[in-house]
């Protein structure tokens, strides 16, 4: 609504003469700068007048020209401020909200454009901790925004089982725990034993380092006794991925394993030293020579002849192209592997690959104590953290509504859970680094998900007790107060956060705006009479209003994979 507002005074302002885009008209930061402003100051460096001349001259020549929904317009110093029939406005934001629906703010700017995108790129025979859980959030948020905008998305997974990491957990299996019956959740405690092997290792690596070396050798030529251990062990970390990818809401198109490269990742190394792009380092490793580039040596196969992750990682990039023919492909990983991916992407611009590539980094998600690592075995688990997160929100439910039944409060919680996990997760901006905090992301008031999903059951509570009041007719005229169309507005900011967020590859912004929502809506909700209000068809249009509220705040949260509730 904002958007086309803005197109039409664009338009207008270009028919004068001047040199304007949409971005260029805004909201102001006070209601008496009126409901759009426009900053003449650009104006004046080739106008020559100052902008407060400018801004004067533009508000008459624009007084009898303005859009239906625009009532005036006036200067203000420098500004040029527009100020909206309120109640015209609120209507035409109603109205757009509930013909569209949850299509709201789509756009098909992606029309005819294809996509793949990579997360959350975990490691069999290793945990999935939160920061998997964040690498996933926002590849959710990414997908459902590039289909929003029309964009034909394949979502895919790379998942490495194959190299050193596997080697440690196998070794760690075979020395210490040959023989035993794995637990319910084999998934984890392949974690463990890697855990256990790497701290081993790290402490005793010139005594164990040749039998790693070996059992690495018999991995890539496929042992047959290694293997055999190899696959059952794998389909364990297979089927416990599974489960999480289900509670997190991860769809994947492909499922792409390391194995299933990594010889094609060799035969690559060998075009490019054919090529003289790489050439034989130290002891016969082979390497790639980027310091012309400020990205210094990149190793691709070691001197013992075994790959790396970069070796199958050029084969995969092929893979993907060849197989969706995407017009870009976006591979979101931690923060840690920005230079390892700007290595990737220079061999592969080296080699003539010209597909375009992404690599979004997510900051490290660590916890009071500090940094999280698996080999040390600090990380904070998905399973952990979930688990805990759904305790305290069952505690905290059963203190609210002591009547609820049991099954209640566990499906409450058990949303809850999931929105607390995915808010958290997504509410800083992607590359920042942040500290977990369990008692703020649970809390009720404040940058949270329950605050936020608190303000949906609210407005699903009110259109439960309207009843017979969606029947009177409602009447728009009267809706001139202040929080009414602070509301609409924030309503109709949903297409313009929608698409910045896109643009920005930045899920933060729709957190951001879906706590403001929430805020306004409470504020509305408190000021505002709708069951009891002295006018029914006040009421009626009051409630209307609530109704879009509660779409678009359901629509954005969509989009963050989050679900709601009927009651809190």
């Amino acid at each position: 609504m904002l958007q086309s507002i803005r197109q039409e005074l664009v338009d207008i302002i270009a028919g004068l003469g001047y040199k304007i885009q949409s971005a260029d008209i805004v909201i102001p930061p006070q209601e008496e700068m009126g409901d759009l402003a426009l900053p003449c100051f650009s104006f004046a460096r080739t106008m020559g007048k100052s902008p407060v001349e400018i801004a004067r001259e533009l508000a008459e020549k624009l007084s009898t020209k303005l859009p239906q929904i625009v009532k005036s317009v006036r200067s203000s110093g420098p500004y040029v401020n527009f100020d909206f029939d309120t109640s015209q406005y609120i209507k035409s934001v109603i109205s757009g909200v509930l013909k569209a629906k949850k299509n709201y703010g789509k756009s098909n700017s992606g029309k005819g454009k294809k996509l793949v995108i990579e997360y959350p790129s975990q490691n069999t025979h290793k945990e999935f901790h939160v920061g998997h859980v964040r690498n996933a959030c926002v590849g959710n948020t990414l997908v459902n925004l590039y289909r929003r905008a029309g964009y034909d998305v394949f979502v895919m997974n790379y998942v490495n089982d194959f190299g050193a990491h596997v080697v440690k957990c196998l070794w760690g299996m075979k020395k210490f725990h040959k023989g035993e019956v794995p637990p319910a959740n084999a998934q984890k405690w392949l974690g463990e034993i890697y855990a256990e092997a790497s701290r081993y290792i790290k402490e005793n690596e010139a005594e164990v380092k040749p039998e790693l070396d070996e059992m690495l050798k018999k991995l890539e030529a496929r042992d047959p006794e290694l293997m055999k251990l190899f696959t059952e062990t794998k389909a364990w970390s297979v089927s416990g991925f599974a489960k999480i990818a289900a509670e997190l809401n991860i769809q994947h198109s492909d499922i792409i394993y390391e194995s299933e490269v990594k010889d094609e990742g060799q035969k690559m190394v060998d075009d490019l030293l054919k090529r003289g792009i790489a050439k034989v380092g130290e002891g016969g490793a082979i390497i790639v020579d980027l310091s012309e580039y400020d990205l210094g040596i990149a190793l691709i196969r070691k001197s013992s002849g075994a790959g790396l992750y970069i070796t199958s990682d050029l084969a995969l990039a092929r893979r993907k192209f060849d197989k969706y023919a995407p017009d870009e492909s976006i591979n979101i990983t931690g923060l840690e592997q920005d230079y390892y991916f700007k290595q990737l992407f220079k061999i592969l611009e080296l080699w003539g690959f010209q597909g375009k590539m992404t690599h979004l980094s997510s900051g490290l998600v660590s916890r009071p104590e500090g940094k999280m690592s698996s080999r040390l075995g600090n990380v904070i688990l998905y399973d952990d953290l979930r688990d805990e997160v759904n305790s305290r929100l069952v505690a905290e439910t059963k203190t609210r509504h002591a009547d609820w039944s049991d099954d209640k409060i566990n499906n409450n919680a058990k949303v809850l859970t999931q929105a607390v996990l995915k808010f958290s997760m997504l509410k800083h901006e992607i590359s920042k680094n942040f500290i977990f905090d369990l008692k703020e992301a649970v809390s009720f008031e404040g940058f949270s998900a329950p605050y936020i999903l608190y303000a949906v059951a609210r407005l699903k509570n009110l259109k439960r007790k309207a009843g017979l009041t969606k029947k009177i007719f409602p009447h728009y005229g009267s809706l001139t107060n202040g929080a009414e169309k602070k509301l609409a507005t924030m309503i109709a900011l949903w297409s313009e956060v929608e698409k910045d967020s896109f643009a920005g590859y930045n899920p933060s912004a729709i957190t951001r705006y879906v706590f403001d929502l929430a805020q306004t809506v409470s504020e509305f909700y408190n000021n505002c009479p709708i069951l009891k209000a002295e006018v029914r068809g006040v009421g009626a249009a009051r409630l209307k209003l609530a109704e879009a509220a509660e779409i678009v705040l359901e629509t954005a949260l969509g989009v963050l994979s989050i679900g709601t509730v009927e009651e809190m």
